[in-house]
């Protein structure tokens, strides 16, 4: 193990790491995986994490691929249970799963909403909501949401930036809430990354990905686009025993300062 913190009595902890099947997700997964924790990778598509499973299983780690729709109340707290019983009892969470359904208010269709709602906000919440028990009884808890620098704001995006706001107060309340019990919660805002939803981005927009990155690095202060890796980097930090006293904060990852 690289990282003997992340045990306890010689047990290594439980990580659920949700929307891990690709992206900021599977590069999460496998670094707490390489920090010493067993990772649970879910997703909506259960074969979808089968990849990132056997990679974290040939570089020596444990894993487990658990199919799950977090929006839905019944299928979250039947993955959960199950992580529980074939992993360990899940002490760190990492809400990640995410959508976009990009579109110009006056474009925008009430389902358009509601899903992106469903994934970020009430997914966020029904994981939380069945991981916090174990980590009450543990005594320690990590959980760290996925936000955005969209939800400053970003044109096209009204649903998603308010879910990604909304993620930020929901953390701050997770933090005050459950605090006592040597639990954190904390968010990481990431900017421009490269992963496939900017990959599909670009394709709206008929531009090649690498015009994409290049126009976007050069808005970038550090001068290059963020990878999944920068994330990974950030979440490992906090969910560390050392990180106990940083808790209700949000990180922008994002190359530079954001308002």
């Amino acid at each position: 193990m690289s990282d003997q913190s992340q045990q306890t009595d010689q047990t290594p902890r439980t990580a659920i790491v949700t929307g891990a099947a690709r992206g900021i997700g599977a590069a999460v997964a496998r670094r707490l995986a390489s920090d010493g924790l067993q990772v649970a990778v879910l997703d909506l598509d259960e074969n979808a994490c089968k990849a990132v499973v056997s990679e974290i299983a040939a570089a020596g780690g444990k894993a487990l691929a658990v199919g799950v729709d977090v929006s839905d109340e019944a299928a979250v707290e039947a993955a959960v249970e199950r992580v529980a019983t074939e992993l360990g009892a899940p002490t760190v969470l990492v809400n990640n799963a995410g959508i976009i359904r990009d579109n110009m208010l006056f474009k925008m269709t009430v389902d358009d909403w509601d899903a992106v709602m469903g994934v970020h906000l009430r997914g966020s919440f029904l994981m939380s909501r069945a991981c916090q028990k174990y980590m009450v009884d543990a005594k320690f808890g990590r959980i760290v949401n996925l936000s955005s620098t969209s939800a400053l704001g970003n044109r096209g995006q009204v649903n998603y930036s308010a879910a990604k706001a909304g993620l930020q107060g929901f953390t701050k309340t997770l933090a005050i809430e459950l605090g006592k019990f040597g639990v954190t919660a904390n968010a990481i805002a990431p900017g421009f990354i490269a992963t496939d939803m900017t990959r599909a981005t670009a394709e709206r927009m008929g531009i090649t990905f690498e015009q994409f990155l290049e126009g976007a690095a050069k808005e970038i202060p550090v001068g290059r686009a963020g990878q999944p890796d920068d994330i990974a980097a950030t979440a490992s930090f906090l969910v560390r025993e050392e990180a106990g006293y940083v808790s209700g904060q949000v990180i922008y990852v994002a190359g530079g300062p954001k308002d």
